[in-house]
């Protein structure tokens, strides 16, 4: 294993992967899938990938020419800044957030390449059908049945902390290279997660350095470490997330261009989890043991365990919200949360 100080990618496994053959059924592929996969090829035949390839600057008009005429957001961070957009030593964010017109960005980029003064510039999770005019419909992905959310990052040489997401994640890298370390859903107390409600992009990250780990402050990542999974991308690969799988990502040269489409499992109507999670923060962390243990007893027995003996000595038609939610229920619900939360 990794000392402090040492980098670990070369120590860990690699990601699952296949060489993608086309029309070999990416939905169906996907279908139930809840391990980690390498699509070697996917987007290949990509017009940004075959852009990208000419250059950065090629990449950049390629994107410029779809471009929607409204202000972007971007972090910038300051001269002799490492790529890593994470707290500072106060715990506050170690980079400035801004707006700009996509040419004005990629302009301030092309003059720091002729002056060699490269500095981290990051667009994360820019929504493409919002910022961009046919960007989607000429690259396409075919997984439109799910109804993706589909977002594109840019930017220079980045490090962004392990962090997860609720969604399925399929990110496709179209210029530069990408590196991904995971960790499995299930490690997230070795990976010494930083605080909830202040964090770099909205969700809770690892506190863990990868490139430089230090293991007598955070012992506990040598067991993350046992069961991470790393690989690089090159343009045209992409690689499957599933799910609540905590990932590490790098942009390893001077300018990178990924693409990703997020879709849930559950309706999309139904609540957020982390929503749930931050009022049982407020509601119930702080209540004495006994009444802590009470009510982790009632979570099992409403939400975790949800057997047929919660519902069955009830008349069907007056379970209410014990009842499987419909879209109208669980608006009704969302209803009664707001207005009891806003009291």
């Amino acid at each position: 294993m990794a000392e402090a100080g040492g980098p670990i990618y070369d120590r860990l496994a690699p990601v699952p992967e296949r060489i993608w053959k086309k029309g070999a059924g990416l939905d169906a592929l996907l279908e139930g899938a809840r391990e980690p996969l390498v699509l070697r090829g996917l987007v290949a035949d990509w017009p940004l990938v075959a852009a990208g390839k000419k250059g950065a600057r090629g990449a950049r008009r390629y994107l410029l020419d779809h471009a929607r005429e409204r202000p972007f957001k971007v972090s910038i961070g300051p001269p002799g800044h490492n790529g890593r957009l994470f707290y500072d030593a106060d715990m506050a964010m170690n980079f400035r957030v801004g707006t700009g017109k996509l040419a004005d960005i990629f302009a301030g980029i092309d003059k720091a390449e002729e002056l060699d003064d490269i500095r981290t510039v990051y667009l994360a999770s820019i929504d493409i059908p919002s910022h961009f005019d046919g960007l989607d419909e000429e690259n396409p992905i075919g997984l439109d049945a799910r109804d993706p959310l589909k977002s594109i990052w840019i930017g220079t040489r980045t490090r962004i902390a392990a962090h997860n997401d609720f969604p399925d994640n399929l990110a496709c890298c179209a210029a530069g290279r990408r590196r991904f370390t995971l960790f499995p859903p299930h490690q997230f107390p070795n990976l010494y997660l930083g605080p909830i409600d202040n964090t770099p992009a909205g969700r809770v990250v690892s506190m863990v350095d990868l490139d430089a780990p230090d293991l007598a402050a955070h012992p506990r990542f040598v067991d993350a470490m046992a069961e991470a999974q790393t690989v690089e991308l090159e343009p045209g690969d992409a690689i499957f997330i599933p799910s609540m799988w905590w990932h590490h990502v790098e942009g390893l040269e001077d300018f990178n261009i990924l693409v990703n489409y997020w879709w849930r499992r559950s309706a999309a109507w139904l609540g957020q989890p982390q929503d749930a999670l931050n009022h049982a923060i407020l509601a119930i962390r702080d209540l004495p043991d006994a009444d802590k243990a009470m009510w982790r007893a009632m979570f099992d027995h409403y939400v975790f365990d949800n057997s047929a003996d919660v519902t069955d000595h009830i008349p069907e038609p007056a379970r209410g919200i014990l009842a499987p939610l419909t879209r109208e229920s669980a608006g009704r619900l969302r209803a009664f949360l707001l207005r009891t939360l806003s009291r």
